[in-house]
């Protein structure tokens, strides 16, 4: 049992080294953190390192996974969600609302016409395109929470988001590599400068993922505030899954602490309570290397390619859709971009693009479209689970 336990250890302390590295090396922070969570489980899972010498060690590590995994993610949500302000949305421009709704009836068509053409070779289809939903709506978080809420199989879950890696994150190398300027041809229309908190001139790159500080005394308390208040909200969540279902529901669990983390932010007090952004992040890498290490090379065979076609078909009819979509509506180029990162990857990979194509300006658009998502792709991945389910 030693083995497992140092491993255990190591969940906690990658992300812990990932984190000084962001904060140390522009290359690491290029390249992004949960890009490199990712890469340290698989390459762990790939060099045998949970290989266990009885199968009831392996079942014992396999429910303590299981453990931090469904805990990790419903402390993280609230955790990120504290520090958005919902408010600005009222106040951001109109390019800005066509790129996200634009995005996510994208997203919406792009998978229930993928959900058709594969559903009969795609194990658990319904669910895994909900979880799909989730991802491309609000990243990894929102991917885990309906994974664990919808009870699809782990074994699944992470063959989806090998393939999911797989496809996304060299997309994400074209953008920052220049493919933006691609981009900028097809919409060649003006950027407007959004009007929020955020003055354009004073917005620095790292403005969403900034671990500067974190363990300074007067962040850590305020930090830790918002993680007792993550603790009351699951507490409140579980109290009414054990209410309404008689049992751990975790999707009732899921739905509960997301929504009253949404409510939550609307006080300017726990709104600027320091650090929970990234501290969220923290608990969202722990379970970014969990889930990776759990991949299997084994399980990518013949029929595991499906879930490939099906990830590739959501990400290619995506982009085009969305891109049509905001030529209609006269977008920008950039604009564009920065609501693809923040819908298909998650605002902490806004600033590196932005700042990859040197545009300020649409910083914080692309932010508020991805905390958006991070706010509704719990509901529009439920909600699509369900119906598809139903079909």
């Amino acid at each position: 049992m030693t083995k497992v336990y140092i491993i255990l250890a190591c969940y906690v302390l990658f992300p812990i080294l990932i984190i000084e590295g962001f904060k140390r090396w522009t290359i690491v922070q290029k390249i992004g953190t949960v890009v490199l969570a990712y890469a340290v489980g698989i390459i762990a899972s790939l060099c045998g390192v949970f290989e266990f010498a009885t199968p009831e060690i392996a079942t014992s590590f396999g429910k303590m996974q299981s453990m931090m995994m469904n805990v990790a993610v419903p402390l993280a949500i609230p955790l990120m969600l504290f520090n958005c302000d919902f408010k600005l949305w009222t106040k951001a421009l109109p390019k800005t609302a066509w790129a996200l709704v634009g995005g996510l009836v994208a997203i919406l068509v792009s998978v229930v016409s993928g959900y058709f053409i594969f559903r009969n070779h795609v194990p658990d289809a319904a669910n895994v395109s909900g979880m799909m939903t989730g991802i491309y709506t609000g990243g990894t978080m929102n991917f885990t929470a309906l994974g664990n809420a919808l009870q699809v199989d782990k074994t699944v879950i992470s063959i989806v988001l090998a393939f999911e890696m797989v496809i996304t994150t060299p997309y994400i190398f074209f953008l920052l590599g220049g493919g933006y300027k691609i981009f900028r041809k097809l919409l060649p229309y003006k950027d407007v400068t959004h009007k929020g908190r955020t003055d354009e001139e004073t917005v620095e790159t790292n403005d969403v993922e900034n671990y500067q500080g974190m363990f300074e005394k007067k962040n850590f308390w305020g930090m830790m505030k918002g993680l007792g208040l993550s603790f009351v909200f699951l507490a409140i969540g579980a109290g009414l899954a054990l209410l309404i279902t008689g049992k751990l529901n975790e999707l009732v669990v899921i739905l509960t602490i997301t929504t009253l983390a949404i409510i939550a932010s609307f006080f300017k007090k726990v709104r600027e309570l320091p650090k929970t952004f990234e501290l969220g992040m923290f608990f969202i890498l722990i379970f970014s290397v969990i889930v990776a290490s759990m991949f299997d090379i084994n399980s990518v065979r013949g029929e595991s390619l499906y879930i490939g076609g099906f990830v590739g078909w959501i990400m290619l009819m995506s982009v085009t859709l969305h891109l049509i979509f905001c030529r209609i509506a006269k977008v920008s180029g950039d604009l564009f971009c920065v609501s693809q990162v923040g819908l298909l990857c998650s605002p902490p990979f806004v600033p590196p693009v932005a700042g990859a194509m040197k545009n300020k300006k649409v910083l914080i658009s692309g932010i508020v479209i991805g905390l958006i998502g991070y706010a509704v792709g719990t509901y529009l991945g439920t909600l699509i689970a369900v119906v598809l389910g139903q079909l």
